[in-house]
């Protein structure tokens, strides 16, 4: 893992250049998180990284311990996606009449139908852990939960997915 200390400083101070550097470090992974924590929607994933970054550089001077500038980032994006998720809840009660329910179908893969319907919270932490590598200490700091309670919940999804998806 890289060492942010001395970019994280720099752009505390404003250096534009050194925060480039450290989102260059993390875009890819920012993107990922949020493509599929919020269904694949590339326009609000594109958002919420864009939301994200901006909040980070506006706010870098309240990052207390640069070593933690990923973790840090992370949060931030974790709270804009979860912003969002709860916007899809508003959207799709206030357009979705109850019997146009039964007419919904998904025209994608059987995997998409099984991640849509894990609860948003669990999502992100199986993007964190599967597409980023993040340990659960990480992820638990991103997501303000114990480390335990992330390994164990991850665990129990990993198992249900498996069961769902038939997969040996």
């Amino acid at each position: 893992m890289t060492d942010f200390a001395a970019d994280t400083r720099l752009a505390q101070q404003g250096d534009t250049a050194a925060f480039a550097r450290l989102y260059e470090t993390v875009y890819k992974d920012l993107y990922h998180t949020a493509y599929y924590s919020l269904r694949s929607n590339e326009h609000d994933a594109a958002d919420a990284v864009s939301e994200t970054v901006m909040d980070a550089f506006a706010s870098m001077k309240n990052l207390k311990n640069p070593e933690a500038f990923r973790s840090w980032i992370f949060r931030i994006l974790s709270a804009k996606i979860k912003r969002r998720q709860q916007e899809y809840y508003k959207e799709a009660k206030e357009l979705m009449p109850q019997d146009a329910a039964e007419d919904f179908s998904y025209v994608s893969s059987e995997l998409r139908v099984v991640l849509d319907a894990l609860h948003p919270t669990d999502r992100l932490i199986l993007s964190l852990s599967v597409l980023c590598g993040y340990t659960g200490e990480e992820i638990g700091r991103i997501c303000e939960m114990q480390p335990g309670t992330v390994r164990s919940r991850l665990s129990r999804l990993k198992a249900a997915l498996r069961v769902q998806l038939q997969c040996e």
